[in-house]
């Protein structure tokens, strides 16, 4: 067996060694509760006012169960919860701050693996971050996606019905009562988001990274087979600890292609970009945007998951096969060499894997859609570069030329987005800055512009939007988001003015504005600088360490190379 890094809490003859073990003593726990057995971290992101994880508190107990079964001594560590709907200005400010809790938590404890608990959109990557920093054995145990939304026998899916019937509202073409009775049925059990939002794909991403036990991020949070899953997780940190499976191990280019392959096919989120982009950098194998815009191009939508599919949800994706049906069947596009947190090659857990529903889960001579998943974009506008997601945005609008109207916030834009004298046609393109990792703070995901009311009046349910803000992977239309560099930095988005001419080609990867290098000198003289957000604790430190989009928004001094690995602590 290998040697446990707990021993150097636990086996020692002093004084410490005499501490640590009479406390855990304190709390009823005998020298064979622990002694030669892996300590395991549970690292549990559960909390009151987090729905996603409301089953957290007990599928913890299931994880503990399995960790016992298999011969370790589980350890349950909270951590931050980064509850989606109800943390302000937006979860993506403390991102970073889970990365770092869930590094250090690992790093401060005596601990020889951990399974990480998580599936509310930004926990996922904040915990495989922290995890490959860290660089102990772990395996993700992912929340599982919410049942269908049900309105009177309509099925409702996350956010993206609330959009469209918030439309609806707007219009005056559904009352108070209907609405209510969306708002009461559009989320029916604990668990992630059931549409292809940023909860979908970014544990289906760690999935295909090797994180998981294959397959486990399409199991819903509902299902027993969830409940099964979390003993499993718990019976495989033990052995990954014993295989001294690290992600460092783990991990490889082509689990890095793996994950960008599934991303595309499933009609990710665009959120999946910065996450993506912020792990691969800090596992050595960085991807650009260019990957995305490239593996966009290469790799059809064959999950027919709204938004990006028209009818079904992440529910019926497990009874179509789930996750490892689609992989199975992506042919090339997957590397089968890769390494799984089973200790199984990707190629032996696909095996015999088979796509029940067809219509769910397309092949690739019938995907859902011909337009890819994701496009970069660039121009002077974004000269370092801008998304998009085609597959979801009105075809008519991949390109367009069209007269900006600006908003110098989203609080400007609430304001006047519904006067009936708003100067906006169909063909306006709406532009929306201040929103960037700097800017929002933290980037909030305000990147979906509201059609103004006098177009929904008209019928009009998209138009182009540009902004340096993300949008909620439920989200769909002609979004341009994620503008980099942001406004808040005098990227070009800060000197666009309403009335400026705005061409974009998505097929060919291109944004800009119409105003000559002369006029936009000009304009940079006369910017001014904005009065940063904070001045003191963690806000601070974000607005000095954050990095840009196009960039993962990485604390800069996170990232993998910057200054010397950090060492164990010591134990003196």
């Amino acid at each position: 067996m290998t040697s446990l890094r707990s021993s150097r809490w636990f086996d020692t003859d002093d004084l410490r060694g005499f501490g640590h073990r009479s406390r855990l003593m304190q709390m009823g726990y005998s020298r064979e509760d622990w002694e030669g057995r892996p300590v395991i971290a549970v690292i549990n992101t559960w909390s009151d006012i987090n729905p996603c994880h409301a089953h957290f508190r007990q599928r913890a107990e299931d994880v503990k169960r399995g960790i016992l079964q298999a011969g370790g001594f589980p350890i349950e560590l909270p951590a931050l919860s980064l509850s989606e709907n109800f943390v302000k200005p937006t979860t993506m400010l403390y991102r970073n701050l889970l990365a770092l809790e869930t590094e250090e938590l690992l790093r401060s404890h005596p601990v020889d693996g951990a399974v990480l608990m998580g599936g509310c959109d930004k926990t996922t990557p904040a915990l495989l971050l922290g995890a490959i920093s860290m660089d102990l054995p772990a395996i993700f145990m992912p929340a599982g996606p919410m049942l269908r939304g049900n309105l009177r026998g309509e099925v409702l899916g996350s956010g993206s019905d609330a959009w469209k019937y918030w439309d609806e509202r707007r219009a005056g073409r559904i009352g108070l009562r209907e609405w209510q009775a969306v708002e009461a049925g559009i989320a029916r059990s604990h668990g992630h988001c059931m549409t292809m939002g940023t909860a979908a794909t970014m544990t289906a991403i760690a999935d295909a990274l090797g994180f998981c036990l294959t397959g486990a991020s399409s199991i819903p949070a509902a299902d027993a087979n969830h409940i099964r899953l979390a003993a499993e997780c718990g019976r495989r940190a033990v052995a990954m600890v014993h295989e001294q499976l690290t992600p460092s191990r783990l991990l490889s280019r082509d689990s890095f292609s793996n994950a960008l392959a599934v991303a595309m096919a499933m009609g990710c989120s665009t959120n999946a970009i910065i996450h993506l982009i912020a792990m691969s950098r800090r596992a050595g194998f960085p991807l650009s945007l260019d990957d995305f815009h490239l593996a966009g191009q290469r790799i059809p939508v064959l999950a027919n998951i709204r938004p990006s599919g028209s009818t079904y949800l992440m529910e019926d994706f497990y009874y179509a096969g789930g996750l490892r049906a689609m992989m199975a069947g992506m042919g090339d596009h997957i590397a089968g060499d890769a390494m799984t947190a089973s200790g199984r090659t990707l190629a032996e857990e696909l095996a015999g894997a088979e796509v029940f529903l067809p219509d769910v889960i397309r092949g690739l001579d019938n995907p859902v859609s011909r337009q890819p998943a994701m496009a970069v974009l660039r121009g002077n506008l974004a000269p370092d570069g801008a998304v998009m997601k085609p597959s979801a945005a009105d075809p008519r609008l991949l390109r367009h030329r069209g007269p900006a109207l600006v908003f110098d916030s989203y609080a400007e834009m609430k304001a006047r987005i519904d006067d009936p004298g708003l100067a906006v046609t169909e063909d306006t393109v709406l532009v929306m800055r201040g929103a960037g990792p700097q800017g929002g703070p933290g980037m909030p995901e305000w990147g979906m512009l509201p059609i103004p009311k006098a177009l929904l009046a008209r019928g009009v349910s998209d138009m182009l939007r540009i902004s340096d803000a993300r949008m909620s992977g439920t989200s769909y239309g002609a979004c341009i988001l994620h503008v980099a560099p942001e406004a808040h930095l005098g990227g070009p988005l800060a000197l666009v003015r309403t009335g400026d001419m705005i061409a974009v080609d998505a097929h060919a990867g291109t944004l800009d504005m119409d105003v000559s290098d002369a006029e936009l000198a000009e304009r940079r003289q006369a910017w001014r600088p904005p009065e940063p957000h904070f001045e003191r604790g963690y806000g601070w430190a974000f607005g000095r360490h954050v990095m840009q989009a196009d960039k993962g928004c990485d604390f800069d001094f996170l990232e993998t190379g910057f200054g010397r690995p950090t060492p164990e602590p010591a134990i003196l």
